[in-house]
């Protein structure tokens, strides 16, 4: 099933995201936790690419074994900044072989070797390039990209973020997936300067609960996200308990996502880090809001 038809149906929903082993030893253990989240019945699973391509061997392995075994819906991470058009153009032969209808297109993370002032030697650029190239293919792909409500670290304003969004939506982007956030009314505002630029695609708020204090300087890292002084103070007082703060980074996340739903947003997709139980927790705590009663 394509994602759009799932986020176009006026149901609130949630998803999930996944990702492979950093390394091929590690298959195994992780196999396990996706299965788990996999037997939650999401809306829809996305798996992600390892940067420079190192893990993608088993995207597509892990998509299609969702999919086939559970019947979960699922999208594939395709990154392109560390290939050539060949290569790509291998890997959206395997998507389409493999029946996967849906696909996020991300430039993907910069190797430690590549620089931002070497892009034009590179075959793509932008994830707007790998877009274009899944859109002028012959697979029919729903095809995603991602959002940062705040602004993309590697963007000076937002209004030159803003205008690169409608680029790839004007390329054939169907819904955008955002970043982390933590305050709520950063998406509500970023929502609102997309509409008034045009891009009327669906936006997916991306969330990731924060259950052990360790993480959120690592998530600050990744995203740049602005961290509200009620969530400082959370980290402050239950950071040094695991058990506590596990439970109170589900509620903060639980509490954004019912904010979310009871202010018009319909689809909302979690970063799980591959925790079943992270995962179950929150999809128990609104499975009324979802429809979930009596599963």
């Amino acid at each position: 099933m394509k994602i759009i038809k799932i986020l176009n149906n006026n149901r609130c929903s949630l998803s999930f995201e996944v990702f492979p082993p950093k390394v091929s030893t590690s298959f195994e253990q992780v196999k396990p936790a996706i299965e788990k989240i996999a037997k939650l019945k999401p809306s829809f699973m996305s798996v992600t690419y390892g940067a420079g391509g190192g893990t993608s061997q088993y995207t597509l392995d892990i998509a299609q074994d969702i999919r086939n075994r559970y019947g979960v819906p699922t999208m594939a991470h395709l990154t392109c900044v560390s290939s050539t058009r060949e290569t790509v153009a291998e890997k959206i032969r395997d998507l389409k072989k493999a029946g996967i209808q849906n696909v996020m297109a991300l430039r993907g993370d910069l190797t430690p070797e590549m620089k931002l002032s070497d892009a034009k030697h590179w075959d793509y650029s932008h994830a707007v390039d790998l877009i274009r190239e899944l859109k002028e293919s012959d697979a029919d792909f729903c095809i995603g990209c991602a959002c940062y409500p705040e602004v993309h670290p590697e963007s000076p304003h937002q209004t030159d973020d803003i205008r690169y969004l409608k680029e790839k939506v004007d390329a054939g982007c169907d819904f955008m997936t955002t970043q982390m956030f933590f305050d709520n009314n950063l998406l509500y505002n970023f929502l609102y300067k997309i509409r008034e630029a045009g891009i009327t695609v669906p936006v997916i708020p991306g969330i990731m609960p924060i259950t052990k204090a360790v993480q959120l300087e690592r998530a600050i890292q990744l995203s740049g996200s602005f961290i509200p002084q009620r969530f400082k103070a959370l980290v402050d007082r239950f950071g040094g308990d695991d058990m506590a703060m596990a439970q109170a980074g589900i509620a903060y996340a639980t509490d954004q996502i019912i904010d979310l739903y009871a202010n018009g947003v319909q689809n909302v997709h979690l970063y799980t880090m591959n925790n079943p139980e992270i995962a179950r927790a929150i999809q128990n705590n609104i499975s009324s809001i979802l429809g979930n009663t009596g599963k």
